[in-house]
């Protein structure tokens, strides 16, 4: 439920099963949860709990890039302004005062939601991780680099997805890893983020307001189902009384159920000076809290097609158009984008593959959790005339391309370009299977965790928006009915 555990490195045979002789990898997008952080917002106080935590050393080396003399504008250097935070917040009688850790510290304090130096190690091993099978196992991508126009590097706007992604790549390509230009200096990677009001690349509630709507109803269906059962009761016996004024633990209780759960995750990855009582660690605690939290928040994604239209169809849809733009860019000769790395979040991770039907499970995301969706082909071809996939992808940018065209609309030489593909994909270094790439015709025969990509693209068409923005304002106020015949995911 906190820290994820690695599995260990593929051995030799398992790495032949899991990447077969007769099919090439072509592309890999990785979706990565953030590292350990602490929680969004101060709880259990009356449990001793500090709201303020020590474990965040990076805000002793804050970095600005600011002008370095009053110029002209667009013409004046840049330099660097290093600076050290501290936080402020409340005291008595509302007077200003230095937020301090347990012991009094006022360096390394981190604000609410923050990675912490916990998390940038996890994700930094994870980065290490990806290095050693990609690079070193497989030889996929190269050992060096002196430009990153071979991968998509984004992130949502929140300050710990960024610097979890950053943190990974920095460990996928160390400073020995890099090899200056012409000019003796290593481009800037290219680390895309949006708005926002743009933003797909976790479930934007905040925004898309039908979606909001779907979410309090489906939140509503889990606190009638789970507050009068026993498990609800076991939690309240045990935590109630550390609930504001004697309240009993519920899916609506104030923390909520799922706040509870965050401060209970953020507390068991770190150090005993940022502990709660013992019993909030009891392995039932645990295992209700992750149950009715899966419950109410990614059951949506498997029942209601308007649920994961809106709450991930949208980076579904992105997902698939990338892979469009590597078999196109293979068919073209030009450079294609070979590796995709994103810094995201739990709901994210859980919200893709509910949304598939490959998310069979009780258990919450880990910290440094990932998903792997590998591209591959069969009996791949050599290319020629290589060329810029930045230059190709934005020069089309006018021109919608296949992977946001409907399978149902594609032409027979459009559907052709996709024979021969298949998706794979690995939640935390094990393969998943997608319910509808069980059917015959629809995966590598002999394994069904590969899917065709035919068979792939037309599951995630279903729930492609074609205007999220627009479809996130349509249905408003209308009936959201969580309890309707059920639009089962992932075929």
């Amino acid at each position: 439920m906190t820290t994820l555990v690695p599995r260990k490195p593929y051995t030799d045979d398992e790495l032949k099963q899991l990447y077969p002789d007769g099919l090439s990898l072509q592309f890999v997008q990785v979706l990565m949860r953030h590292g350990e952080r602490t929680p969004v917002s101060s709880r259990f106080q009356n449990a001793g709990l500090q709201p303020f935590w020590p474990y965040c050393a990076s805000v002793r080396q804050m970095k600005t890039a600011i002008m370095a003399h009053g110029g002209e504008l667009g013409d004046a250097p840049f330099s660097t302004l290093e600076w050290k935070r501290r936080l402020e917040t409340f005291g008595e009688n509302d007077k200003p005062v230095t937020a301090t850790g347990p012991n009094g510290q006022v360096d390394d304090v981190c604000d609410m939601g923050a990675l912490t130096d916990t998390g940038r190690q996890s994700t930094f091993r994870l980065g290490q991780r990806l290095r050693h099978l990609y690079v070193d196992r497989l030889h996929f991508l190269p050992a060096t680099i002196r430009s990153t126009d071979f991968l998509y590097l984004r992130s949502t706007p929140v300050p710990r997805a960024l610097e979890s992604m950053q943190q990974a790549f920095s460990a996928l390509y160390p400073p020995t890893a890099r090899e200056p230009d012409e000019t003796g200096q290593y481009p800037a990677p290219v680390i895309m983020t949006r708005a926002p009001g743009d933003e797909t690349l976790f479930p934007n509630d905040s925004l898309c307001r039908r979606f909001a709507e779907l979410s309090r109803a489906f939140a509503q269906r889990a606190a009638d189902k789970w507050n009068d059962t026993d498990d609800m009761a076991y939690l309240s016996a045990e935590l109630g009384k550390w609930m504001p004024d004697g309240a009993r633990v519920a899916v609506d209780s104030r923390p909520r159920l799922s706040g509870v759960m965050d401060t209970v995750n953020a507390t068991n990855a770190h150090g005993p000076q940022t502990k709660l009582p013992k019993e909030f660690y009891d392995p039932r605690v645990k295992e209700i809290l992750e149950k009715v939290g899966v419950d109410e928040w990614f059951s949506g994604y498997k029942e209601n097609r308007e649920y994961r239209t809106l709450g991930i169809g949208g980076l579904m849809g992105d997902v698939v158009g990338r892979m469009m733009e590597s078999v196109e860019h293979q068919d073209d000769g030009k450079e294609a984008v070979k590796f995709g790395l994103s810094g995201c979040h739990d709901t994210t991770l859980a919200g893709v593959l509910a949304s598939l039907g490959a998310f069979e499970t009780n258990a919450w995301p880990p910290f440094t959790s990932h998903i792997a969706i590998e591209l591959f082909r069969e009996e791949p071809r050599g290319t020629a005339g290589r060329g810029s996939w930045w230059g190709g992808l934005f020069s089309r940018a006018s021109t919608p391309s296949i992977g946001r065209k409907p399978m149902t609309v594609l032409s027979a030489a459009e559907k052709a370009k996709l024979d021969g593909y298949y998706v794979r994909m690995r939640y935390n270094d094990e393969p998943v299977t997608i319910p509808g790439c069980r059917m015959r015709g629809n995966h590598l025969e002999g394994d069904e965790t590969f899917c065709t990509l035919t068979a792939f693209k037309t599951i995630v068409d279903k729930y492609t928006p074609q205007n999220w923005k627009a479809e996130c304002r349509m249905n408003l106020n209308t009936p959201t009915n969580p309890k309707a015949e059920p639009e089962p995911a992932g075929y």
